[in-house]
């Protein structure tokens, strides 16, 4: 699974690269996952992304302008 943390690297950015992260620990290497931050502001605009921050699985958008809490980030990684 590619998961991407997509934004300019601002706080709420920084805050859900976190939960992400605490997240894929909480699934205890269940979910074998790459983590990559994408910041660049074309990558952003090229990725269709319109409010940061979001948040990438496979190349799909699976949350868009809010920082999604470590339970959220769960369901989503077991689902995807």
């Amino acid at each position: 699974m590619k998961i991407e943390v997509i934004g300019p690297g601002c706080a709420r950015c920084k805050k859900t690269a976190q939960n992400v992260n605490k997240a894929l620990e909480q699934l205890d290497g269940s979910a074998d996952a790459t983590v990559e931050k994408v910041e660049a502001q074309m990558e952003i605009i090229d990725r269709g992304v319109m409010h940061t921050p979001a948040v990438a699985v496979d190349g799909d958008i699976a949350v868009e302008g809010d920082i999604p809490d470590v339970d959220q980030l769960v369901d989503l990684f077991e689902t995807a």
